[in-house]
């Protein structure tokens, strides 16, 4: 049996897309929100199966992939995310990648020789890799308003995964992913309806959030706290994205309320310097992501001091 675990997100989403378009396979699929990220635990596999591991931190699922390791499980495993320290097991092919411009999407298209550059560039896009992501679709000879698409359709896949709950999304990442492979391509999903629907969503939570102000606002970085409405927790990252781009040279932090009292927190360093992120969330029980882009998955609202203290550690001085 083969599993395919994947991040629900547009990197994830997209990574996979590649791969099963051009080396089609039945699997079991296994994914979820985008902060989702331990879900090598929930494979059960046996001896002999096969994984396919695709944008989760590998840091973050250690236990789970040692134990199939051990159960003479093969493990193909590609991210960007921090990776720790990584077994030496002949049973496991690690591509990883930490560096700031790149993504799981862009991985999987260096592997595929660009077989399936589309879905690589729409994947960079919704991982907020513009740049990456235009120089990988002007090399490839796309038009601009075929890069446009491409670019609202990576960002609406992203929006779609963010929620700390699969209530909240509008649609299941793994029935978004199944309608994404029968278009087969980008440019045929955009006429869906579906494509619509995430697009009308997205466009209506951004408007939303347009009179939001920060409620901590230094020289280096801003915080910005969103209440706790559905809108607002799919919004989150999309809206974190945003704000780097408008204030490139500070970091940010987008806290949204809970409904136990606690914080969803997305942290963006500045564009001008796409470090720090995973350091400031790493240091919280619940957090973690790479240096240009990480997040808190339960913040006690006591602990938001602490938060201000290690963004100010971190980008204040």
């Amino acid at each position: 049996m083969h599993y395919d675990v994947f991040n629900g997100d547009a990197d994830g989403i997209c990574a996979l897309l590649q791969l099963r378009l051009e080396e089609p396979l039945v699997s079991t699929r296994i994914t979820g929100i985008k902060r989702d990220i331990a879900l090598l635990e929930r494979v059960h596999a046996e001896p002999g199966d096969t994984v396919t591991v695709l944008d989760i931190s590998m840091v973050k699922n250690s236990d789970a992939l040692s134990q199939l390791l051990a159960k003479d499980v093969v493990v193909d495993y590609v991210d960007h995310h921090a990776a720790g320290a990584i077994p030496n097991h002949p049973n496991l092919t690690a591509t990883i990648s930490e560096a700031p411009e790149v993504c799981t999407a862009l991985l999987v298209n260096g592997r595929l020789r660009g077989e399936r550059v589309e879905w690589a560039i729409t994947g960079a896009f919704g991982d907020n890799l513009d740049e990456p992501a235009q120089r990988l679709a002007e090399k490839s000879g796309l038009q601009a308003p075929e890069i446009a698409g491409l670019k609202a359709l990576g960002v609406c896949i992203n929006y779609n995964g963010y929620g700390p709950s699969l209530d909240d999304l509008h649609f299941h990442p793994d029935a978004l992913y199944e309608s994404l492979l029968e278009a087969g391509r980008p440019q045929a999903f955009l006429g869906s309806s579906t494509f619509r629907q995430l697009d009308q969503g997205y466009r209506e939570d951004l408007a939303a959030s347009a009179a939001l102000t920060p409620v901590v606002e230094a020289s280096a970085f801003a915080v910005y706290q969103l209440p706790s409405a559905a809108w607002a927790r799919r919004v989150s990252g999309v809206f974190s994205n945003d704000l780097v781009r408008a204030f490139p040279a500070r970091a940010h932090a987008v806290l949204t309320e809970r409904d136990d009292g606690a914080f969803l927190v997305s942290v963006r360093a500045p564009f001008d310097r796409r470090t720090g992120a995973e350091t400031v969330c790493s240091q919280f029980a619940t957090g973690g992501g790479r240096e240009a882009a990480a997040g808190i998955n339960c913040l006690p609202a006591e602990e938001f001091d602490q938060l201000i203290g290690a963004l100010d550690a971190e980008y204040g001085g």
